[in-house]
């Protein structure tokens, strides 16, 4: 059994159509929900935050950076080849 800890899953309550349509214009803009919600969330803590939150930030990015050591890192998605 691994027992290295996880990033977790945090579900959010969102309408599908919503979604849908969050999903769609992260595709045209050549990145995904995660990265783009990710993005956002330092940005708001890096503007708004307080030392605390800052350092929460920093230790969050650790375990992204940990996180990412231990799958290899994904490679983005390449688009389907065209003749």
């Amino acid at each position: 059994m691994d027992d290295r800890p996880a990033t977790p899953t945090t579900p959010i309550r969102v309408p599908r159509a919503m979604w849908k349509a969050y999903g769609n214009v992260c595709e045209r803009l050549d990145t995904n929900r995660t990265e783009d919600l990710l993005a956002h969330m330092r940005q708001q803590i890096n503007r708004h935050g307080e030392e605390a939150d800052l350092d929460l930030l920093a230790e969050a990015e650790e375990e992204l950076k940990a996180r990412r050591a231990r799958k290899g890192g994904r490679p983005r998605k390449q688009p389907p080849a065209t003749d």
